[in-house]
């Protein structure tokens, strides 16, 4: 049976969703108002009311240590929270510096969540609106939640909603558009071997590319032979960044609905969303897209017109934990899982992780990209792989334990 991109199920006893597998009719196409989303969306998502006194942000700092960046904002009392930035903030952090550090000195910790919404006017901001503007507030709203979490002694999860889930089932995802097919089936399987996980999600096309394949036939040979190297247990969800427009995507698609593939990860480039919804329209595979937005209002269209099944913001690319919460309630309110995109650094899968932990409707499986060996000793108890899902973090904020030497040897940045 072919999975159907209409149909979702909540699996028993685990609050994620799962993607059923039956036929609906035209009839029974999802409908969805733009009144409940907005609804859904407006419901508060930051609880910390046990913290009585104000926190006010006394400062926010960048730091570098080797090839990592990190954000520190400190309270005037002396509480303090941590955030690892993705990679862009090599060349973003001017605009972190003048556009976003100013609007959160001297405010309360206590309403990140009003914050979140006015840095948008600071300063005209709004001018800028995109990836650029969001990951620096991303970064600052981590390092806030961090703060907040250890004040309260509570992972990040327990204050967006509670933990529902204690460990997170993953996908190892790999980026290689340059491999023959034979090579991706082999790394593929590789990476189900070592690490155990029950699901995988790998390139087709050539990446933005208006239909071209990254090696002339690679996608056609590829997606068959994945099937037939990982078998009928292993779950497949295929990536192709854009690549194609609608017709030439619908084609792909029906070829990964033959090989029962679980989604179609952004099948026309993320700003094409008629398009979008066009192969939607014309497939039973759910499409997955949203890594790119970083519009509410887009992302709102896109679920109350069904142009995607499984939405998927990226917390940094996106502003954060509390602006992605809005989007997952307006994905649960019309029956579709979120799977994050992890746009993150080496511990960007723990913001994931983090996210999942309290969010009913998260996808069956979360991308996972990191060096999980390296990255266990910052954490307490450590992270573990184990029958394809990973343990959430129990300490309180984003639950690291930072490396002394990190945090000692770091240059900072901002201030310069």
């Amino acid at each position: 049976m072919k999975i159907n991109r209409k149909s979702f199920i909540s699996a028993a006893g685990t609050g994620l969703l799962a993607i059923a597998s039956y036929k609906t009719s035209e009839a029974n196409k999802r409908r969805i108002s733009t009144a409940i989303l907005d609804k859904a969306a407006a419901r508060r998502v930051l609880n910390v009311d046990d913290i009585k006194a104000p926190v006010k942000i006394a400062s926010i700092e960048l730091f570098r240590f080797g090839n990592e960046h990190f954000v520190k904002t400190t309270s005037t009392d002396g509480a303090i929270g941590f955030a690892i930035t993705n990679n862009r903030v090599a060349y973003l952090y001017p605009l972190l510096e003048q556009t976003v550090i100013p609007y959160f000195i001297g405010a309360d910790a206590r309403n990140l969540e009003d914050l979140i919404d006015g840095i948008y006017l600071f300063n005209s901001n709004y001018k800028l609106q995109g990836l650029a503007l969001w990951c620096c507030v991303a970064w600052v709203e981590f390092s806030i939640l961090d703060m907040l979490g250890k004040i309260l002694d509570k992972p990040i999860g327990a204050l967006l909603g509670g933990i529902i889930n204690k460990e997170i089932p993953v996908y190892c995802a790999s980026g290689n558009r340059n491999t023959s097919p034979q090579e991706e089936a082999d790394i593929l399987k590789k990476l189900v071997d070592d690490n155990g996980v029950k699901a995988v999600k790998f390139k087709v096309g050539g990446r933005m590319s208006n239909n071209a394949d990254s090696i002339l036939g690679r996608t056609e040979s590829l997606i068959p032979l994945v099937r037939k190297v990982l078998g009928d247990h292993i779950t497949i969800h295929a990536d192709s960044n854009g690549s194609y427009d609608a017709p030439k995507a619908i084609e792909i698609g029906k070829m990964l609905e033959d090989i029962d593939a679980h989604f179609f990860e952004e099948p026309c480039p993320f700003d094409h969303l008629e398009d979008t919804r066009k192969v939607a329209d014309a497939l039973n595979i759910p499409i997955a897209g949203g890594e790119c937005e970083s519009s509410h209002q887009r992302f709102r269209w896109m679920i109350e017109n069904n142009a995607v099944q499984v939405v998927q913001p990226d917390l940094h690319y996106y502003g954060g934990f509390i602006r992605s919460q809005r989007v997952a309630r307006m994905a649960a309110a019309a029956g579709s899982p979120i799977t994050l995109h992890m746009g993150g650094s080496g511990v960007g899968f723990v913001e994931v992780l983090q996210f999942a932990s309290c969010t009913p409707n998260a996808g069956k499986f979360q991308e996972f990209k990191g060096n999980l060996k390296k990255l266990s000793q910052w954490y307490d108890p450590p992270l573990r792989l184990k029958d394809g899902a990973i343990n959430i973090p129990e300490g309180p904020g984003m639950g690291i334990n930072a490396n002394p030497d990190f945090l000692q040897k770091a240059r900072r940045i901002i201030p310069g």
